[in-house]
């Protein structure tokens, strides 16, 4: 898989501290993005699946605080494979899974695709839809712009898919 990088305490992608994984890949190129760099497919490194999972779960000097693992990008979507099995060694030692993705929930739950179904399935908090810098707001948790929801995935799945937004940290 393709890795732009890693950072391991972050308090601004998601809820509590948490392992940041940056994917390598995105096809929105959205104006104003915060991370063009990550738009190349071919940029970044190379690691296997277990090599991340090591280095996730190594997590730092503040594991003990750590509360979850994010994905963010790139686009996470287009690794989601890859991306569902960190999530579920995650959750395996008691982390939450937030993903970050420019397309909304309704476009990736109806995709005939495993590995966007297992992601979507392992994730607790999807911030869904493309950074739009004319809806720019700075005192948004979590997000960059107001078109962009911060989904509480458990309950959306509770609730048949009827979108539950979650605001609290």
């Amino acid at each position: 898989m393709k890795i732009a990088g890693i950072t391991y305490e972050s308090l601004v992608d998601g809820p509590g501290i948490r392992v940041v994984v940056f994917v390598q890949g995105c096809e929105m190129a959205c104006p104003h993005c915060h991370n063009p760099e990550s738009w190349s497919k071919t940029s970044g490194r190379d690691y296997t699946v277990r090599e991340v999972i090591r280095m996730v779960k190594k997590a730092g000097p503040g594991k003990k605080l750590v509360r979850g693992v994010t994905f963010s990008g790139g686009e996470p979507f287009l690794q989601a494979g890859d991306l569902a099995q960190i999530a579920y060694e995650a959750k395996r030692i008691g982390w939450d899974v937030t993903t970050y993705t420019g397309y909304t929930y309704e476009e990736l739950a109806a995709r005939e695709d495993t590995g966007v179904q297992a992601l979507l399935k392992l994730t607790d908090y999807l911030i869904d839809g493309p950074y739009m810098h004319e809806k720019r707001d700075l005192d948004l948790k979590f997000r960059g712009s107001t078109n962009q929801r911060v989904i509480d995935m458990d309950t959306t799945r509770r609730q048949n898919g009827r979108v539950k937004l979650f605001y609290g940290t």
